[in-house]
């Protein structure tokens, strides 16, 4: 067989990424913060353009005029302006969409754009440190220059949890002073408030709260001393074995040590609350839920005029500036249409999940069903990376609570009838029970698994296992609780 070179013409499709396309992407998978920062970027790069002012119809109507404008204009021809078809964004543009939507109200918001102002817990003050508290107490007590230099030294060390991380040596050779001057001041500052600050260990931050609370139980004492791993581990029996005293006792100083803080400066975390902004709510009225995609304070965009009016006689502009404008005008275009189909996506995803989930949104957690991103996709017909594009980073309100879009995404477990249950609500039903339980005997994972095969739910012991410890739920044997009432798991029971 002979080798011979032919030319063979062969038509195919291929997908092209080009810089808008994933401009378009990365726009969806932005939170409502970083779309806003995405703006203001492109805003600054961009001089076509701006943020729209215009609250007057016929200024609007004017803007329509001119966009036509720059619909009939010259376009550029170039790989940088056309797309691949040889048209312009400009051209290829629905300006008719673009100009109804921009003289009518957007259907998003419905009838609710008049949401309730944020509570006002939600807005941030300068918070009292730990470090701040300390340092004011230490001022109060009137010492000397070098000692209160010393005791801002030790303040300066502690860690969020009002530990002493730096040695006495340290802190010694740093003021040149002697170690025990430092051990001085040291117990001057353990002597503030809150009770066991300061401390080098766990050991000595129990030591010095029963100090402060006046309780100097012999038998307390010696367990924080010498049987802090044993009572970490439950191990009553060896504790009452070593110190030769009868198991009662043991019990009643494990509820003495209990009400300790192990962290007494975490009432004064200085790490500022999270609070979370939502992208959607969602509000029930009648039997409906109605959809608002939160837009507050995204500024609504719009083509600069300046540059609109110099397109109407485009034939006295220069080359150079023409294809200037319009190269940033598409731009502009693409742009503003980005944000337009992000919008549109969430509210169409929004829109699927609660028609899926509605159970959840009247009943609560236990009726949240199992839910997958090709379920939605399929519904809204769209890719399922999409989905999971669009639902990142993104929160709702609803009325159960404000939750991540992805929460609604969760695999399923199967009933004993043959239907499913979402394993949020699983974990759920097995953080009730385990707050049910008697403190005195608590339930194993394996009587776990029993209960919720009662209740036609089909789960293993194993993954009983790894839901509780999700849920922060430490095993049976480091759960008891002998001599506790019932009450005092409810009022610690993870939430």
């Amino acid at each position: 067989m002979a080798l011979e070179i032919r030319q063979n013409l062969k038509l195919t499709q291929t997908l092209i990424m080009t810089q808008k396309l994933q401009q378009a992407i990365k726009l969806l998978q932005l939170s409502r913060l970083e779309l806003l920062g995405e703006i203001h970027q492109v805003m600054e790069t961009n001089p076509v353009l701006e943020e729209s002012q215009i609250e007057d119809k016929g200024e609007m109507e004017q803007e329509a005029e001119m966009l036509s404008l720059a619909k009939d204009g010259d376009s550029v021809e170039g790989e940088a302006t056309n797309g691949a078809d040889g048209k312009s964004a400009a051209e290829e543009w629905d300006w008719d969409s673009y100009l109804q939507d921009r003289l009518m109200p957007s259907p998003t918001a419905g009838e609710f754009e008049e949401r309730e102002p944020a509570p006002f817990e939600n807005l941030n003050a300068q918070k009292t440190t730990l470090k701040s508290h300390l340092i004011w107490q230490l001022r109060m007590m009137e010492l000397d220059e070098e000692s209160e230099a010393i005791g801002a030294l030790i303040i300066g060390n502690l860690d969020r949890d009002g530990y002493l991380r730096a040695t006495i040596e340290e802190i010694a050779g740093e003021m040149q002073v002697s170690p025990e001057r430092v051990e001085e001041i040291l117990g001057v500052i353990q002597g503030l408030d809150p009770p066991g600050v300061a401390a080098r260990d766990l050991k000595e931050c129990l030591l010095l709260q029963l100090k402060a609370s006046g309780q100097q139980d012999p038998l307390v004492t010696a367990i924080i001393t010498n049987h802090l791993q044993d009572l970490g581990n439950k191990n009553y029996q060896a504790i009452a074995r070593d110190l030769k005293v009868p198991l009662e006792k043991i019990f009643q100083a494990n509820e003495v040590i209990f009400k300790l803080d192990p962290k007494p400066g975490r009432e004064f975390d200085s790490e500022d609350a999270d609070y979370i902004n939502p992208d959607v709510h969602v509000q029930k009225v009648g039997n409906d839920y109605i959809i608002s995609l939160n837009e507050d304070g995204l500024p609504k965009l719009r083509v600069n005029s300046f540059y609109l009016e110099a397109l109407r006689s485009p034939e006295n502009l220069p080359d150079n500036v023409k294809s200037y404008i319009q190269k940033h005008l598409d731009n502009a275009l693409w742009f503003i249409r980005s944000i337009h189909q992000r919008q549109k996506t969430l509210y169409k995803v929004t829109e699927s999940i609660i028609r899926f989930q509605r159970d959840f949104l009247d009943q609560g957690l236990a009726h949240l069903k199992p839910l997958t991103l090709r379920q939605v996709a399929e519904d809204v017909q769209m890719h399922e990376s999409t989905i999971s594009r669009v639902t990142t980073n993104k929160y709702i309100h609803t009325p159960q609570g404000v939750f991540d879009l992805k929460y609604f995404f969760n695999s399923g477990i199967n009933q004993i009838l043959g239907d499913q249950i979402a394993s949020e609500s699983v974990k759920e039903k097995i953080r009730q029970i385990v707050q049910g339980e008697n403190p005195e005997n608590p339930l194993s994972d394996q009587e776990i698994a029993d209960i919720l095969r009662r209740d036609n739910v089909i789960i293993a012991r194993r993954t009983v296992a790894k839901y509780r410890g999700m849920l922060g739920v430490l095993p049976s044997s480091k759960r008891k609780r002998p001599g506790y009432r019932r009450k005092d798991l409810s009022e610690t029971a993870p939430s």
